[in-house]
C-alpha cells in the first residue's frame, strides 16, 4: 500500500513536466524554421543587385558624390593602340560563352572622379549629358549586367566622347587603373570628336591598348575593319529640334550647302556652281547680323536672308556634307533627319555603321576632286531613285542616328552579331524600311554594292516584262555570298525597265562590227603580246598543240551517221 502510494504520488507529477519540456523545444524549433523561411523569401524576392556599386546612373548617384581617385605620376600608360587588332586576336570571345538568347552581356564601371596629384581632373567637362544618356541606355537594355563575372564587354564610365576636353596622358592612366583592364581586352570606348590641332587625327589619341573603339571620324588608315565600329557624330539639334517627316519628292532647291566652316577652296568651287546653276543651288553661311539673344546655331544666311536651321534642309533634294577639320560631321545627322539625300565629299571617310548599312541606298558619295562635276552627277540620278533615297535617309536617322540610345544600341548589336554570327541580323533587317515595298516583295534595285571580299561570279538574268518575278529572282540570287555582279538583260523594247542598276541599249549594233572581224585586230594583238613579253623580260606563254577528238566513232551505229568515220587513233 505504501509502495503503491509513493508511486502514485510521484508518477502523476512527472508527466506534466515532460510535456512542458517538449512543448518549449518544438516551439523553439518551429520559430527558427519560420524565421529562416522568412529571411530566405526576403532575400529571394527583395529587389537587390549582386554588385550595387556598379550603379553609376545620375538619377541615383550624383557625379559629385562619386569617389575621388588620385593618379600618381608614376602610373603606367597603355600602349598607343594595336592597328593589327581583330576580333580573333585582341578579343576574348570565350568570355561571352553560349547563352540561349545569343546576347552579349555588358558591364559598366562605377563612376569615379579621377584627378592628378595636384587635384586637377582628367577632363574639363566631367561626364557629359550625351555620355550619361549613352550609359543610361545601356543599363536599361537587355545587354546590361551588374555582375562583373558574367560580363563579355566592359564600358568605362570615363567620358572620352570629345577629345578636346581630355588630358591625354592622365586619361590613359585612368583607363589602365580599371580593375578588369587587362591591356584593354574586351573593353569598348566611345569617341565622336577625335584628334586635335593642327593635324586632327582620325582616331582617339588616348593610348588604349587593345580596346575596341566606337569612333566618329575614322579614315581608311585608322579604322580596324571588323574590330572597331564607325559611329556618327551626334547632333545636339536632334534632341532640341523635331522635324516632321516629309514625303519624298521634288523640293524647292536641288542642292543645298549649310556648313559654315568650309575650306575656302571648297567654298569657292560651290560659289562657282551657284553661278552656273542659279536658284537650283542654295549656298548658306553663318549669319553676321543676328539680333542679340538669337541662337546662331539655329540660323543660316545667304546675302542677308535668314533661314531657320535645320528646317531649311527639308527644302532641298540633295544636301552637301563636306569634310571639315575632322572627317565626321554632325551635319550628316541633321541632313538625314530632314530626309535630304546627303552628298558626301570626304575622301577616305568610313561612313557610320558601314559594316551593316548600305549607304548607296541613302547617299551619294563623290570624290573631293569631282566637286566641280557634282551638279551633273546628281542630275543623272532618276527621280524615282531620288525619292527612294530620301525615304531611306530619313529611316536611317530614325533607326540609327536619332539619339545616343540609338547609336549605343546599334554599336552593341554590331558587336553582338560578330560574336554570334549564326544569330546575326540579315542585310534586309538592317537596311529595309518596313514601308518600302514593291507589290508583294521588297524592291531589290538597291542591292548592297559593297565590294566582295573575294572574287565571285556574275549572274546574268534575262527578262521581258514580269517585274515582280524579276525582283524575286534578284532578291534570292543576291543572298549567295559569292555573287560579285548581277546583270539584267531587259528584252522588252516597247517598255522601259524599272529605274535603278545602269542601262545600255545598242539596237544598231550588228555582227559585222565585231572586234575579231577587223583585219588589223590580229596584228595589233600580236604587237601587244610582244610588247608585254619585252617588259616582262621573257615570253611567259607556251606553245601547246592539243587535239580534241569526238568519241562517237567508237559507238555502234550506222557509219553514215558518223561525222568522222575515219578519224583514226591517237
Amino acid at each position: 500500500m505504501c509502495a503503491s502510494g509513493k508511486y502514485s504520488s510521484r508518477g502523476p507529477a512527472l508527466i506534466p513536466r515532460m510535456k512542458t519540456k517538449h512543448r518549449i523545444y518544438y516551439i523553439t524549433l518551429f520559430s527558427v524554421v519560420l524565421l529562416g523561411l522568412i529571411a530566405t523569401g526576403m532575400f529571394q524576392f527583395w529587389p537587390h543587385s549582386i554588385e550595387s556599386t556598379a550603379d553609376w546612373s545620375l538619377d541615383r548617384r550624383s557625379v559629385h558624390d562619386a569617389p575621388l581617385v588620385q593618379l600618381p605620376v608614376s602610373n603606367p600608360i597603355p600602349e598607343r593602340g594595336d592597328l593589327s587588332c581583330r576580333m580573333h586576336t585582341c578579343f576574348d570571345v570565350y568570355r561571352c560563352g553560349y547563352n540561349p538568347k545569343n546576347r552579349i552581356k555588358v558591364y559598366i564601371y562605377p563612376l569615379q572622379r579621377f584627378v592628378d596629384e595636384g587635384g586637377v581632373p582628367i577632363s574639363s567637362t566631367g561626364l557629359s549629358r550625351e555620355y550619361n544618356d549613352l550609359l543610361s541606355a545601356i543599363s536599361d537594355s537587355e545587354f546590361y549586367t551588374d555582375d562583373v563575372t558574367r560580363a563579355c564587354l566592359f564600358v568605362p564610365s570615363i567620358d572620352v566622347l570629345n577629345q578636346n576636353s581630355l588630358r591625354i596622358r592622365e586619361t590613359a592612366q585612368a583607363l589602365a587603373m580599371l580593375p578588369r583592364w587587362d591591356k584593354g581586352m574586351n573593353h569598348l570606348l566611345f569617341n565622336m570628336l577625335p584628334g586635335g590641332p593642327p593635324d586632327y587625327n582620325t582616331a582617339l589619341d588616348v593610348p588604349r591598348d587593345r580596346a575596341l573603339l566606337a569612333g566618329g571620324g575614322f579614315s581608311t588608315w585608322t579604322y580596324r575593319q571588323g574590330y572597331d565600329v564607325s559611329i556618327p557624330v551626334y547632333s545636339p539639334l536632334s534632341a532640341d529640334v523635331e522635324l516632321p517627316e516629309r514625303q519624298p519628292g521634288p523640293r524647292r532647291y536641288f542642292i543645298l550647302s549649310s556648313q559654315t566652316a568650309i575650306h575656302r577652296e571648297y567654298r569657292a568651287e560651290l560659289e562657282r556652281l551657284k553661278e552656273e546653276n542659279g536658284e537650283a543651288l542654295l549656298l548658306l553661311d553663318k549669319c553676321s547680323n543676328l539680333s542679340q539673344g538669337v541662337a546662331s546655331a539655329r540660323k543660316r544666311c545667304y546675302k542677308g536672308q535668314v533661314f531657320d536651321y535645320p528646317l531649311i534642309l527639308q527644302e532641298s533634294s540633295f544636301c552637301v556634307v563636306l569634310r571639315g577639320a575632322r572627317l565626321g560631321q554632325a551635319t550628316l545627322s541633321d541632313v538625314l533627319q530632314a530626309g535630304c539625300v546627303p552628298v558626301i565629299l570626304a575622301d577616305s571617310y568610313i561612313l557610320p555603321f558601314s559594316e551593316v548599312l548600305d549607304w548607296k541606298r541613302a547617299s551619294v558619295v563623290i570624290p573631293e576632286e569631282k566637286l566641280p562635276e557634282m551638279y551633273t552627277i546628281l542630275k543623272s540620278i532618276p527621280h524615282r531613285q531620288v525619292e527612294e533615297m530620301q525615304r531611306q535617309a530619313r529611316w536611317f536617322w530614325d533607326a540609327y542616328f536619332s539619339s545616343m540610345k540609338a547609336i549605343g544600341m546599334t554599336t552593341l548589336q554590331i558587336i553582338n552579331d560578330r560574336i554570334y554570327p549564326y544569330a546575326a541580323r540579315t542585310y534586309e533587317q538592317w537596311n529595309n524600311p518596313p514601308v518600302v515595298k514593291w507589290s508583294s516583295v521588297n524592291s531589290p534595285l538597291f542591292l548592297p554594292l559593297i565590294p566582295p571580299r573575294s572574287p565571285g561570279f556574275t549572274a546574268v538574268v534575262l527578262t521581258y516584262d514580269r517585274i515582280e518575278s524579276l525582283f524575286r529572282v534578284i532578291t534570292e540570287i543576291s543572298k549567295v555570298p559569292s555573287l560579285a555582279k548581277l546583270l539584267v538583260v531587259w528584252n522588252n523594247q516597247n517598255k522601259s525597265p524599272p529605274e535603278g542598276e545602269k542601262k545600255f541599249k545598242c539596237p544598231e549594233c550588228t555582227a559585222i562590227d565585231g572586234l575579231s572581224l577587223d583585219q588589223t585586230h590580229m596584228v595589233e594583238r600580236s604587237e601587244c603580246i610582244n610588247k608585254f613579253a619585252s617588259v616582262f623580260g621573257t615570253m611567259p606563254l607556251k606553245v601547246v598543240e592539243h587535239r580534241a577528238d569526238p568519241v562517237l566513232y567508237k559507238d555502234d551505229f550506222p557509219e553514215k551517221l558518223k561525222s568522222f568515220p575515219n578519224i583514226g587513233s591517237l
